[in-house]
């Protein structure tokens, strides 16, 4: 990921709504929630949501797609993982952290100090995510 990217999708999740919005998504899997649902939830109104999810489509954090009258929003896991490898790659001393394929499951596994913190997959193929 290229740092330019990189500052986009920080700062599409640095809002509350939006970053509780992604959040929800995040739970909600592949499959994704209606933006009525996502708004309901949030306590916010339909307008209001609808400006952040633009925004967080805009950032390629979430995709949608239109199912009969309902927009159904779903997180982009694939440009989540990209960020935490940026971070962890680019940002992180080799001593400090680490990113590397499970060969098992072919998740990747970041590993700080030594402690791993697993679950960094991309769910749209069917892969463990945390």
């Amino acid at each position: 990921m290229e740092i330019q990217k990189a500052i986009i999708v920080f700062d599409a999740l640095s809002q509350e709504t939006r970053l509780k919005a992604f959040r929800l998504l995040v739970q909600a899997g592949p499959e994704g929630m209606p933006a009525g649902a996502l708004s309901e939830a949030l306590d916010t109104p339909h307008n209001t949501m609808s400006f952040h999810l633009n925004h967080l489509s805009n950032a390629g954090v979430v995709s949608s797609e239109r199912q009969g009258r309902s927009i159904i929003y779903s997180a982009n896991f694939q440009v989540m993982s990209d960020l935490i490898a940026f971070m962890v790659r680019d940002c992180c001393s080799a001593d400090v952290a680490s990113v590397r394929e499970d060969s098992k499951t072919g998740c990747a596994v970041v590993e700080l100090s030594g402690v791993a913190v697993d679950g960094f997959c991309d769910a749209t193929e069917g892969r463990r995510r945390q």
